[in-house]
């Protein structure tokens, strides 16, 4: 199951139920690859925006919860559900017709996902500095999670769930600047990651490059944990 995680934000309540006939969920999901922030987005293979590149999403079942549509939608993209997840806003009017779509965001480890080979709306991971044009107003909902991702760095251990188990200091200052769009201070930054308690050292190392091999690390809670 999904590490759901409550926010006090401007939202539905997670687990009421809905109509599906007048209510949609949406996923935001993140991951890192190759250094970069990445987000999972569908190819539309039906009007309206035919071919254009939306979130993942769709109305609630019968009797389905917005945590259990949630979760459904991400284990169809990804094959994961054992990550962080977070329901994030209920957005209004996003196609102009006056629908409503509760949106959650999900952190993945691109190591551990398997995107689905469906022939029609095709899955594929964007990078945030160089999406598409997007249906739906879909911009506003990624941005509104990114901003919302920026934030719990200050305070949680949000970044467990886009990492390996183990991991170098390195990685995981790649995935902090990532997410954060700017350079961070090599020295400062991993003070503060070991002074948290966060994280512990493994007693293994990985050889990093042509550089000595390097300490690896793990965190200590594979869940959501706020400092």
């Amino acid at each position: 199951m999904a590490m759901l995680s409550r926010s006090s934000g401007p939202q539905s309540s997670a687990g009421a139920r809905q109509s599906s006939r007048d209510t949609a969920v949406l996923v935001v999901i993140f991951t890192m690859e190759d250094g970069r922030l990445r987000v999972l987005l569908v190819r539309r293979s039906a009007e309206p925006f035919k071919n254009a590149w939306s979130l993942p999403g769709g109305l609630l079942a019968p009797g389905e919860s917005l945590d259990e549509a949630a979760v459904r939608k991400l284990d169809d993209e990804t094959g994961v559900t054992d990550v962080f997840l977070e329901q994030l806003y209920t957005f209004h009017d996003l196609d102009g017709h006056g629908s409503i779509a509760t949106a959650y965001f999900a952190l993945v480890d691109s190591s551990r996902a398997h995107l689905s080979r469906r022939r029609a709306w095709l899955p594929a991971w964007h990078p945030i500095d160089g999406l598409p044009e997007l249906a739906f107003d879909n911009r506003s909902v990624i941005d509104y999670a990114l901003r919302r991702l920026q934030a719990k760095l200050e305070y949680s251990n949000v970044a467990y769930s886009l990492l390996p188990a183990e991991f170098t200091l390195s990685q995981l200052q790649h995935a902090y600047e990532a997410i954060l769009a700017r350079p961070l201070d090599k020295r400062n930054f991993r003070k503060r990651m070991l002074s948290l308690g966060i994280i512990e050292a493994t007693g293994r190392t990985a050889t990093e490059g042509r550089h000595r091999p390097a300490q690896l690390y793990a965190f200590r809670e594979r869940r959501p944990v706020v400092f």
